[in-house]
């Protein structure tokens, strides 16, 4: 099974074909296809395949299925004795992208 570890967002995500990842934002509409350039890892089951830091002719194409909002997290700041207590909520916004092929160079 072939895979790779891209770079998009800061962050780092291991593709396989045919599975779904939530990523950072990505600009792009819900069924267009986007191509992940930035291949730092790949494998294809036998060999393993380092770039330096990236791999030169890798890369990894996928559609994206939806945008979204992640799960809702509460941010609370209080000081004691002081009558301070601030509470917000924060839900990251992600893109979610299906895998369809892992070329490795």
């Amino acid at each position: 099974m072939a895979y790779a570890i891209i770079k998009t967002g800061g962050k780092q995500f291991r593709a396989e074909k045919g599975v779904t990842l939530r990523v950072p934002t990505i600009v792009g509409d819900a069924g267009s296809k986007i191509e992940f350039n930035d291949v730092l890892f790949g494998s294809d089951g036998t060999t393993v395949q380092t770039g330096t830091p990236m791999l030169k002719g890798a890369k990894v194409t996928a559609e994206i299925v939806k945008h979204g909002l992640g799960e809702k997290i509460v941010v609370f700041k209080f000081r004691r004795r002081k009558n301070y207590a601030k509470k917000q909520g924060h839900r990251q916004a992600f893109t979610e992208v299906r895998i369809n092929d892992v070329t490795l160079g």
